[in-house]
């Protein structure tokens, strides 16, 4: 059922990322079970574009399917993170005002069936998204998250799932000895999921080495987050005097090419990461880390509440250096949202900048 005219949905065509378009709907209103919630505030990331990128091969398209809202199927609404508040619940203990954070459309309103609802927040059991992956359907309140801080709402919107893989990957790293590296080299080393993944394995054994484009390489040295940053000219200076591993993310094919020559049997394992270039060549790759992978070890280790604290721990180790690092450039409303979209596909975004939109009235 819908109400009054005051929703909207941003879709991009799925051929075409560039091609994007604003279209304005009603409200819809909750079904029994179902509960409504008003998107807020979210960021823009290299991550969201990925998440576009593979959105057929990693399903990403499928979270927010555009049938329910009257778009074209050619169509697709790219995942987003960032916070959102109750406007209307059918479910107990779900109230409206509630402030959570998570996986969201780019739209004003997203209807969700929690389950699994305590203090921490509920998970959404929209039958359409029982077989992707469960942490994407996650919902936490900030009243029952030890990471969440009033004043670094921006930094977890444009971080926090970045920094979830990050840790997952530098904890997977460590748990598996490194598999024998005694480097550690990072692509796209100027992206956030690189350098917080630097921040978090430097000085844990091996040297950590980012390499990066010319134009980013100041600003990846000042992070501090690195033993040494090539740019991506002088990777053949990587010394081959110990093994090393290589932490992919930027999936330019002609960097593993390189490296495999330069490096031959010192190159130990090889490692692709969430990929933030539009030529995905995880295929070619020696292993694909996917962090929910590690999530479901350590909960399985350590408990939920075990991995919650040691994520909240490393969270805020990481946020007090983060907010050094980051411009915030904020956004009001669909048309900044476009916008937004619109300069993180073509690149023009510097390393410094971050695109935060507020949505909410």
């Amino acid at each position: 059922m819908t109400d009054a005219t005051g929703a909207w949905t941003m879709s991009v065509a799925r051929d075409d990322l560039a091609d994007t378009a604003v279209v304005t709907s009603s409200v819809p209103r909750p079904e029994p079970g179902e509960v409504l919630l008003r998107v807020d505030r979210v960021g823009l990331t290299a991550n969201n574009i990925t998440y576009a990128v593979l959105g057929d091969s990693f399903r990403y398209w499928e979270f927010f399917p555009p049938a329910p809202r009257g778009l074209d199927p050619s169509r697709g609404l790219p995942p987003l993170w960032g916070f959102c508040e109750v406007e209307q619940s059918t479910v107990a203990g779900v109230e409206p005002g509630q402030r959570l954070y998570g996986y969201l459309p780019p739209a004003s309103h997203l209807l969700v069936r929690p389950q699994r609802v305590d203090e921490h927040g509920f998970r959404d059991a929209t039958p359409h998204r029982a077989q992707l992956p469960s942490p994407y359907n996650a919902y936490r309140l900030t009243t029952g998250d030890a990471a969440y801080e009033p004043d670094r709402e921006d930094l977890l919107i444009l971080f926090r799932p970045l920094f979830f893989t990050s840790f997952m990957l530098a904890d997977h790293l460590i748990d598996n000895g490194f598999h024998g590296a005694r480097t550690l080299v990072l692509s796209s080393a100027s992206s956030k999921t690189a350098y917080a993944a630097a921040f978090e394995l430097r000085g844990a054994g091996p040297r950590v080495i980012g390499l990066t484009s010319p134009a980013n390489a100041a600003f990846t040295r000042e992070l501090g987050c690195y033993d040494a940053v090539l740019t991506y000219d002088r990777i053949t200076e990587l010394a081959r005097t110990a093994p090393t591993a290589y932490l992919d993310l930027s999936g330019r094919a002609d960097l593993r090419a390189t490296l495999r020559e330069h490096l031959g049997d010192q190159l130990v394992r090889d490692i692709a990461v969430g990929l933030t270039a539009q030529t995905p060549n995880a295929a070619s790759a020696q292993a694909v880390f996917f962090a929910p992978d590690q999530m479901r070890k350590r909960t399985a280790d350590w408990g939920r509440d075990g991995l919650d604290a040691r994520f909240a721990q490393a969270w805020q180790r990481f946020s007090a250096e983060a907010e050094k690092w980051v411009d915030v450039q904020l956004g009001h409303g669909p048309e900044a949202l476009r916008t937004a979209w619109l300069e993180v596909l073509a690149g023009r975004t510097p390393a410094r900048t971050a695109h935060v939109v507020a949505l909410g009235g």
